[in-house]
């Protein structure tokens, strides 16, 4: 055992109440032994070592993993070279915290054997994940389990696969004979079902007397507990055009629990720290943050426009050049940050289309929905095919005897499923095309289909209805199918833009941050149905504003165990603390693939926490470098600043 809360036993009874009773019966006898967790100490060459040498996952040197090494254009020597030459040099520290996903519906399962064969119910983002995962561990053919997702109450990252509570339950079921429902408490959920790791980044950038950077230089530790993945790269290789990027990133053991990937892993950390980063190499250089972020990223020309946009409409023109200018007890302040994330999708998803000779269109894939709203651009792309509304179109989801569909992760569902859909609604539309065309003896390519009508198109009077035309269906209905093959060629772009402004109100009195508006402009392709994009990257900013202002997990040095494991202690941003939020998509049509769609459900949380950063220190002229951003955080940086005489 290796952290609170890791995982020693499953029991089965016949109500939750039982269950509880029978575990408070069993003994467990274990010898302490010494532990680390906190992430500076983990580090230190006496930290009591989290694995064994044993049977460790990767070779370490006081818990910390051998670094992850990107050199761009040259190596650390180079890059050292560069920045010594340079006209500016800007060099500083960050922290963030570990989050945890708190999704509204905690992990869970049931799992029923019926003879051979098993029925899972899953909350998962990866219905086709979990099938896979038990048909390993447990040696079956994943022909013989069915695991369905009708519904899901959220995941962020933390439900792309089947932990260890889903085979409990799968063998508990199996032992037993009966169906097992497994669902995990809120604090369960938080000790043991992953969390976004802490990061401490120091970031160094060099820029020239016109202001162009000349280098940029990382150095990443962070822990992700007994597991991995506490990187935050991403954003200092691919945002800036530097003429040298260097990072060196690495994971350090702790007795606590592991990582899991959650809403863009590591791009929050990663903007934090360098977007301030880039801030303060703006003012160092007596440039304006924005033009200064224009001249170092001039080879993205998407986000050359988002700059344009947002900055109208965030008003940073009105805005006053100089930091900490404000007098009064509530001061006020405008910043921007970059965000980045990239195009990901899955080929080879599959769906299936019906349709009835009533003329009702039934289409099913195995794909879920965690909330984001997948089924709405579904429908809609079936009825533009078919020339129907979306509500004529009957979609059922969740269930992995519909055919291979994508995991809700890295922002591919859309991009990944949506072009199987067209597919599918383009032979059923050329079934029902070939029937209309035979009866008004005329060729397909005379005819069109809208408005659910299928007619001559110079002859719009002509033609049959939709269900007219389907009652010629023979044998009552037919069924087509529509797979996602690869891309019609390699991506223009592989990265998604993104800028988002934060307007707040400091108090310096109390040291409380109050964020009153957020202008977010984004890229994802071809947009599907903007009332769900645009609710993608709201959620994604207020995720963002609580991991900037409040969310925390707290381990006691002395037992190490969560002290805050429930959503009284665990603070999470509530609709008070929600600003006025703008959001602005730029259509990009790359006709990559039948959709032209791309991911957005990760890239809207990325800025967020950045912003709100640059934008307390041009209200107060202090820099806040650790997350969250506390009213205590905020009055010891005032406080320290008065001792420096600024």
């Amino acid at each position: 055992v290796r952290f609170a809360g890791q995982e020693i036993l499953a029991l089965a009874a016949e109500n939750a109440q039982q269950a509880e009773e029978a575990a408070k019966l069993i003994k467990i006898d274990y010898t302490e032994l010494p532990f680390v967790v906190d992430l500076d100490k983990a580090m230190a060459a006496d930290a009591p070592a989290v694995f064994s040498k044993a049977d460790e996952p990767t070779p370490t040197m006081a818990n910390i993993k051998p670094a992850r090494i990107y050199p761009d254009k040259g190596g650390p020597l180079e890059v050292d070279q560069l920045l010594k030459s340079s006209h500016q040099v800007v060099e500083a520290t960050y922290r963030t915290q570990v989050q945890t996903h708190s999704p509204m519906e905690t992990h869970g399962v049931v799992a029923h054997w019926k003879e051979d064969e098993l029925t899972v119910w899953a909350s998962t983002q990866g219905t086709f994940n979990v099938r896979d995962d038990i048909a390993d561990y447990f040696n079956i053919p994943k022909s013989k389990i069915r695991v369905i997702t009708k519904f899901m109450g959220g995941g962020f990252g933390s439900k792309l696969k089947a932990d260890i509570y889903s085979m409990l339950a799968v063998k508990l079921s199996r032992e037993a004979g009966r169906p097992v429902r497994l669902m995990l408490s809120r604090k369960e959920d938080h000790l043991a079902t992953g969390n976004r790791p802490d990061s401490l980044q120091t970031v160094t950038i060099g820029a020239d007397k016109a202001g162009k950077i000349t280098a940029i230089k990382l150095k990443s530790f962070g822990t992700p507990g007994v597991g991995g993945g506490a990187g935050t790269s991403g954003p200092a290789k691919f945002i800036y055009d530097a003429e040298k990027i260097y990072t060196e990133e690495s994971d350090v053991y702790t007795n606590a629990g592991p990582a899991a990937p959650f809403r863009a892993p590591g791009h929050p950390q990663g903007a934090f720290a360098l977007e301030q980063a880039i801030d303060e190499m703006a003012y160092r250089l007596g440039m304006d943050p924005l033009e200064f972020r224009k001249q170092n990223t001039l080879s993205d020309k998407v986000r050359q426009v988002e700059y344009r946009y947002g900055a109208e409409r965030a008003g940073w023109n009105k805005r006053n050049p100089k930091a900490g200018s404000g007098s009064g007890v509530i001061r006020s302040g405008l910043g921007v940050a970059n965000s980045l994330w990239y195009y990901i999708y899955m080929p080879g998803s599959h769906v299936s289309l019906n349709v009835n000779d009533d003329g009702s269109v039934n289409l099913l894939s195995g794909v879920q929905d965690i909330g984001s709203g997948i089924v709405t651009p579904m429908a809609m792309i079936v009825a533009e095919e078919l020339g129907l509304s979306p509500a004529d179109i009957n979609v059922t989801i969740g269930d992995t005897a519909f055919g291979l569909a994508p995991a809700s992760g890295g922002s591919q569902t859309t991009s990944g499923l949506t072009p199987a859909v067209r597919n599918a609604a383009w032979t059923a539309r050329q079934r029902i095309l070939d029937i209309v065309a035979s009866e008004l003896k005329c060729e397909i390519k005379d005819l069109s289909i809208a408005d659910g009508k299928i007619y001559i198109s110079q002859q719009p009077e002509s033609g049959l209805t939709w269900k007219e035309a389907c009652k010629k269906i023979r044998r009552g209905e037919f069924t087509v199918s529509g797979d996602r093959g690869p891309d019609y060629y390699e991506p223009e772009r592989f990265k998604i833009s993104g800028v988002q402004f934060a307007d707040v109100d400091v108090d310096t009195g109390t040291g409380s941050i109050s964020v009153k508006r957020v202008v977010a402009i984004h890229d994802c392709g071809r947009p599907m149905d903007r009332l769900t994009l645009e609710n993608q990257i709201n959620g994604g900013i207020i995720q963002g504003i609580s991991y900037a202002l409040f969310e925390n997990r707290q381990l006691d040095r002395n037992t190490g165990r969560m002290v805050n494991p429930n959503m009284e202690m665990y603070k999470i941003a509530g609709s008070m603390d929600i600003p006025e939020i703008e959001t602005y998509v730029v259509d990009l049509n790359l006709a990559q693939s039948s959709t032209g769609a791309i991911g957005i459900g990760e890239p809207a949380t990325v800025p967020t926490s950045a912003a709100i950063a640059n934008a307390v220190y041009h209200a107060i002229g202090v820099r806040i470098r650790e997350l969250p951003m506390t009213p205590a955080r905020v009055l010891a940086a005032l406080e320290s600043a008065k001792g420096e005489g600024r």
